[in-house]
């Protein structure tokens, strides 16, 4: 094996493709260019002087060196988390980049005006915003504060319920004028739903009101939370939507509001560490205080 010390980017790179698969899947989860990746996975075969990776059309195939060396690779990656959350906690000053991860929702419909407000009391702070409905892995740094719709189990983070979003069946207007209005639960299956494609929630929020159906029940069919607002507000028929953010609509009107559908919780999230972090502590802080005040339970008048 080659004496030269190992670049930590060698072994950053190596990690991505394996979990990856492929350099294109890698670089998408990087940020990092494929060529970049590519030589950074050929100069550590050069330094270790072994076939980490087969190529083929289909990716980038393990071998058994690399798979033994994954676990050591990890334990890399860890210490170095490690030890960029305590370098994060000695943080003193409210300045630089706060990165915050939330559903796609959340990030368009509630979290904007937040920031704003924010970035007008602490003009020093750069705002990262990462609109996904993936699980960002705290952990890791992939962001400083998360705001989730379930409680997370890792041991190591702060975790604090900062309030509920009532959810309620809606329909534009117009469509009502067309279709007529469902008298009780039953008559919702004669008009058309919006539904997901892939995705159970709404089949299992239909169930726990006691309203079994198949997804073929669903006449428009999407997993993505926007475009399926979107259709709700098009007209396209009934749906289900947070109650506050439906109250900024006014076309839509609430339909049934004699069911009792579960609302979905906002929990907060950083890792323990980060609460040291003067900045990070701040951003929760104001955060928490901005969720609690929602009227996430109210409807218009």
């Amino acid at each position: 094996m080659d004496d030269r010390r190992f670049d930590w980017n060698l072994i950053k790179s190596f990690l991505a493709v394996l979990d990856a698969g492929t350099l294109s899947g890698a670089a998408s989860a990087t940020g990092t260019s494929q060529p970049t990746l590519g030589r950074h996975v050929d100069e550590l075969e050069t330094l270790t002087g072994l076939v980490l990776f087969e190529r083929g059309r289909s990716g980038m195939t393990p071998t058994r060196n690399a798979l033994a060396l994954a676990a050591e690779a990890r334990a890399m990656q860890a210490g170095a988390d490690s030890f960029a959350m305590a370098a994060a906690g000695r943080e003193t000053a409210v300045e630089g980049t706060i990165r915050i991860t939330a559903s796609e929702v959340v990030s368009t419909f509630l979290l904007p005006d937040m920031l704003v407000a924010l970035a007008e009391e602490e003009p020093a702070l750069e705002i990262e915003l990462v609109a996904s409905d993936s699980v960002q892995n705290l952990i890791a740094r992939d962001a400083d504060i998360a705001v989730r719709m379930v409680r997370p189990v890792q041991n190591d983070l702060i975790v604090r319920k900062v309030n509920e979003a009532a959810m309620g069946a809606f329909a534009h207007r117009d469509y009502l004028a067309r279709h007529g209005t469902p008298s009780g639960p039953d008559d919702v299956f004669s008009h058309r739903i919006i539904g997901q494609d892939r995705g159970d929630l709404v089949l299992r929020g239909m169930a726990a009101l006691g309203m079994t159906c198949e997804r073929s029940a669903f006449t428009f069919r999407t997993d993505h939370p926007i475009a399926s607002w979107q259709l709700l507000r098009s007209g396209a028929g009934i749906g289900f939507a947070q109650v506050a953010i439906a109250a900024r609509a006014p076309e839509l009107v609430r339909i049934l509001p004699q069911l009792r559908i579960d609302p979905l919780p906002y929990w907060l999230c950083s890792h323990r560490e980060l609460r040291h972090s003067a900045k990070v502590r701040r951003v929760y802080d104001f955060l928490a205080e901005r969720f609690s005040a929602l009227p996430l339970g109210e409807l218009r008048s």
